[in-house]
């Protein structure tokens, strides 16, 4: 049966008989000469549960082999199968109807008509996984297809039973199977959206419960990580409290040795205290070195230790002056409270009592008990007030040749000392005094020490030993390396040097010396007080002096050796112009030589026109090429001797010589 397009259900039907050995052959010939737009199939199934359409039927190879402009509807009793690409579009009345009727011979029969456009759950609906992925708008879309889809299912299936041809008791039959059909797909339906539901509700469940358990994994993981780092935090630092449990262990083992130890020595240091007291008390009782004084001869001779007596005062206590046995004599008075200088002191009775030497000063007695020494009065101070100016008295430049030598050779015998040498340790002007005739002794031995193992000077040796002495006189080695040599003495002998040329304080004079004499400039830094320096000589010494202070005691020179003969011949040529000072305030001015300000034995005229002594002017010429009177360049340094002067001298000093009355 074929119902066109152009005709209505109601109105009229047409029957077509179409021959041929393969009904869908036929058919889709019929489809594709006449132009048939829409073409609706029936096929009948006892089972809708198990009934398939089988691929070889006549419908499936329609659906398979149609045109594309013509779509085919296969309508079954539990689904309807299209080739249409939208399906769900189509309305009831879009769907005309064929019924076609198999012939006796030769054709081939359609059973049912087909009307309506539906498609069956299996190959309309959404897949499930495509689902799940799917949201909120997708669920609301397909309740939508799945409800036209029930109504279009319905409304082909009334079409079907209006159109369908035959006796009553099919008709009754097929409208059962249609409430059937649409009572289970309405169930179907109704359990497919309850599931979809359900489904998303679980899904956001579940997404919610990864969501908390991956916070939770996140938060145990770091818990985990936590606790682990602390167990390693806690095992280090047990193994730290257990090894400063160790280490104060030990150091209470070692307080507790240390402790015992010291308790010993306090012992032993205070046994031997009291033996070295019982010792010296004894030494000193009987002591016959010295003159031992009592107390009450100390106050009677210091008028009961008058302040107008007191002519000084240092570290150790005061010094006044006394008379004694009609002697004047100087007293240094320990200090109540200077306990610590008692030892000192006791070094200072022991040292001045065995040593006796005329530059050294003389120790006539002392009072033990109340740390009391008496000294020979040294009328002129120390060589400190000299050289400062406190004296008035003038302090000439042969002196101080003369005082440099006496302090060298008081040196010399503190270093040659036996059994072992002696050093002073503290040598400044402040400790060499001056007596009446400006001889000079090194006093205030109290630090002297006595060296029993002499380092040699190539070595050199580091020692923890408390250093003593005057800082700017101190030997730098010594302070650096706590090694005392007698050399250290030397190094402040060449400071007191410096200061008797300059007559300033000591800070600095080394680089001052130095510059003055790379420059040719040493007169400027001369002491200024002195008219008539002796050029030559006073070069020589500070030379001489600024060896004494070379930084290393391997650098300085023997004292001895070189240093004595040095200042012993300095020092006879201060005693020849000591005699002879008589003799140049008579002396004509041209008799003296311009250099060395002395009556001139040798006179000789140089390139300057001037007369100068042989001696003083080539040991000038050596050493300078400028005239030493009017400081110009000399032409040449040849000298020619001024014999007529000469005659004259040797003239005036006979003169002199015979009128001077003899001793």
């Amino acid at each position: 049966m074929l119902c066109p397009q152009s005709l209505q259900f109601q109105l009229h039907v047409e029957t077509l008989v179409l021959e041929g050995n393969n009904p869908a052959t036929v058919l889709l010939k019929y489809v594709n000469d006449s132009g048939i737009k829409s073409l609706v199939l029936g096929s009948y199934s006892p089972n809708y549960f198990s009934r398939k359409l089988k691929g070889s039927s006549v419908p499936s190879i329609i659906l398979k082999h149609a045109p594309e402009c013509c779509d085919v509807y296969v309508v079954s009793s539990n689904k309807l199968m299209t080739n249409s690409l939208n399906p769900l579009l189509a309305t009831e009345g879009d769907l005309p109807t064929i019924n076609k009727q198999k012939s006796s011979a030769s054709s081939a029969s359609i059973d049912g008509v087909s009307h309506s456009r539906s498609s069956s759950l299996a190959s309309s609906h959404l897949n499930f996984p495509a689902f799940l992925d799917g949201n909120s708008s997708n669920y609301v879309s397909l309740q939508q297809k799945l409800n036209q889809n029930l109504e279009d299912v319905t409304t082909g299936l009334e079409t079907v039973k209006e159109c369908h041809i035959s006796t009553s008791s099919e008709q009754l039959d097929i409208q059962d199977e249609v409430e059937r059909v649409r009572l289970e797909l309405q169930t179907t339906l109704a359990m497919y959206n309850q599931t979809c539901e359900d489904l998303i509700h679980t899904q956001n469940k579940v997404q919610l419960f990864s969501s908390e358990y991956l916070e939770e994994y996140r938060k145990v993981n770091a818990a985990k990580k936590r606790e682990e780092n602390l167990r390693k935090i806690a095992a280090e630092e047990k193994e730290r409290h257990l090894e400063a449990e160790k280490e104060v262990e030990t150091a209470r083992k070692l307080l507790s040795e240390e402790t015992y130890e010291r308790q010993i020595a306090e012992l032993k240091a205070l046994q031997q205290s009291l033996e070295k007291k019982k010792t010296v008390d004894a030494l000193l009782s009987s002591d016959h070195r010295y003159r031992r004084l009592t107390r009450e001869e100390i106050e009677v001779a210091t008028d009961y230790f008058c302040e107008s007596k007191m002519i000084g005062e240092g570290a150790y206590g005061k010094v006044y002056k006394g008379d004694l046995d009609h002697t004047p004599v100087a007293i240094k008075v320990l200090c109540s409270d200077a306990s610590e200088k008692k030892e000192e002191f006791l070094r200072e009775v022991e040292v001045l009592s065995q040593l006796h030497h005329p530059h050294i000063v003389l120790l006539l007695g002392a009072c033990p008990e109340n740390g009391c020494l008496v000294y020979e009065y040294m009328e002129n101070g120390s060589l400190e007030d000299c050289i400062l100016e406190r004296n008035s008295k003038p302090f000439p430049w042969f002196s101080r040749f003369r005082i440099l030598f006496e302090v060298a050779c008081a040196l010399a015998f503190l270093h040659n000392s036996k059994p072992e040498p002696i050093v002073h340790r503290d040598l400044k002007p402040g400790n060499i005094l001056l007596d009446k005739n400006f001889v000079s002794k090194i006093g205030d031995v109290g630090l002297a020490k006595i060296i029993s193992d002499v380092v040699p000077e190539s070595v050199t040796e580091y020692r923890n030993s408390v250093l003593a002495g005057t800082l700017g006189y101190m030997d730098p080695e010594y302070q650096r390396t706590g090694t005392l040599r007698p050399k250290s003495d030397l190094y402040a002998f060449g400071i007191i040097t410096l200061q008797l040329l300059a007559a300033c304080r000591p800070n600095g004079l080394i680089m001052v010396f130095e510059n003055a004499i790379n420059s040719n400039l040493l007169v400027d830094i001369l002491d200024k007080s002195v008219p008539d320096w002796p050029l030559m000589e006073a070069e020589e010494l500070a030379r001489m002096a600024l060896k004494c202070c070379s930084l290393r005691c391997r650098d300085r020179p023997d004292l001895e050796t070189e240093v004595l003969p040095l200042l012993k011949r300095l020092s006879e040529f201060a005693d020849m112009r000591t005699k002879v000072e008589k003799n140049i305030i008579q002396a004509p001015s041209p008799y003296l030589c311009p250099i060395v300000q002395e009556v001139m034995e040798d006179p000789q005229i140089a390139a300057d026109g001037f007369t100068y002594e042989h001696r003083a002017i080539k040991l000038w010429l050596t050493r300078h090429s400028v005239s030493p009177v009017t400081k110009q360049i000399l032409q040449h340094k040849m000298v020619t001797p001024n014999r007529t002067l000469r005659l004259a001298i040797q003239e005036w000093r006979s003169q002199v010589t015979s009128f001077r009355p003899r001793s």
